[in-house]
């Protein structure tokens, strides 16, 4: 039993216009990954639906949800206090909440 030739197994080079061909096609499928995932976090962002799908807006009416359900925890927590609930260990990680709030200039 004889092993293969490794000219024989060898993949044959690309040319240039199939590099440029890899090139386009993977640039091509990294554009549309990205459309599609604006696509999914305008569908479950409020007030997107029916919306344009501008990359600007998605991302500001995301920031704005997220501000705003970052509130609405607060809240909830701080009345889960004063109920006397314990909520250690319920805090949000470091640079989330009311900190990082002020970061854009744009009032909520």
């Amino acid at each position: 039993m004889s092993s293969p030739n490794k000219t024989t197994t060898e993949k044959p080079r690309l040319t240039e216009q199939e590099k440029k061909n890899n090139h386009i096609a993977s640039e091509q499928k990294r554009r549309q990954a990205i459309r599609d995932g604006f696509d999914r976090l305008a569908s479950i962002v409020p007030g997107m639906e029916g919306q344009g799908r501008s990359e600007a807006v998605v991302l500001g009416a995301t920031i704005k949800y997220m501000r705003a359900q970052i509130s609405e925890r607060k809240r909830l927590l701080d009345i889960a206090r004063e109920r006397g609930i314990d909520t250690s260990g319920w805090e949000l990680p470091e640079g989330l909440g009311e900190k990082g709030n002020s970061s854009s200039g744009s009032s909520s």
